[in-house]
C-alpha cells in the first residue's frame, strides 16, 4: 500500500466510518425504536448515568448546544419517567437533572446493546488487531484531551 497524503486518509477514514456507522445505527435503531428515545436523548441519558446528576448547564455543554435546547429535550425525558427534575437546594435558579430507576434500566439496555455490537463488529478481526485499533483510538483520545486542557486554560 501506497503512502497516503493525510487528505486522502481522511477521505478514506471518512468513508470507512460512514459504513460502519450505518452498520452500528442500523443494529441501534431498534432499541432506540422500542424505547422511543432518540440519539441525542440516549446521548444526555448516558451522561446522567456516567456523571450523576448535573445541572441543565453542564448538559447543554455537554452536547454543545444551548440551554434552551437541551431544555426541550430533558421535558420529554421527564414526561416519559426516564429523568426527574429538582431544584438546586443551593441556588433555586440552577435546575438539576438526574436519571430515574426506569432511565438507568434502559441505559443498562442500550449499553449492553452497544457492546454485543462491539463484539460482534470487532469479532471479526484479530486480537492484534484489535489491540493496534485499540491503542490507536486511546491515542487519538490523548491529543483530545490534552488539546481541551489546553483550550481551558487559554
Amino acid at each position: 500500500m501506497t503512502e497516503l497524503s493525510i487528505s486522502e486518509f481522511a477521505d478514506r477514514v471518512r468513508d470507512v466510518m460512514a459504513v460502519i456507522s450505518r452498520e452500528f445505527l442500523r443494529y441501534q435503531t431498534e432499541e432506540f425504536y422500542k424505547t422511543k428515545i432518540t440519539m441525542p436523548q440516549f446521548i444526555v441519558m448516558n451522561f446522567l448515568n456516567r456523571r450523576g446528576e448535573s445541572s441543565m448547564t453542564d448538559l447543554a455543554h455537554f452536547i454543545n448546544v444551548t440551554t434552551a435546547a437541551v431544555t426541550g429535550m430533558v421535558d420529554r425525558l421527564v414526561r416519559d419517567g426516564y429523568v426527574a427534575r429538582s431544584n438546586d437546594p443551593k441556588d433555586r435558579r440552577i435546575i438539576r437533572i438526574a436519571l430515574t430507576a426506569k432511565g438507568a434500566r434502559v441505559v443498562k439496555l442500550m449499553l449492553e446493546d452497544q457492546r454485543k455490537i462491539m463484539i460482534e463488529m470487532f469479532g471479526m478481526i484479530s486480537p492484534s488487531e484489535r489491540r493496534q485499533y485499540l491503542k490507536i483510538l486511546e491515542h487519538i483520545q490523548h491529543h483530545i484531551k490534552e488539546k481541551e486542557a489546553a483550550s481551558q486554560h487559554a
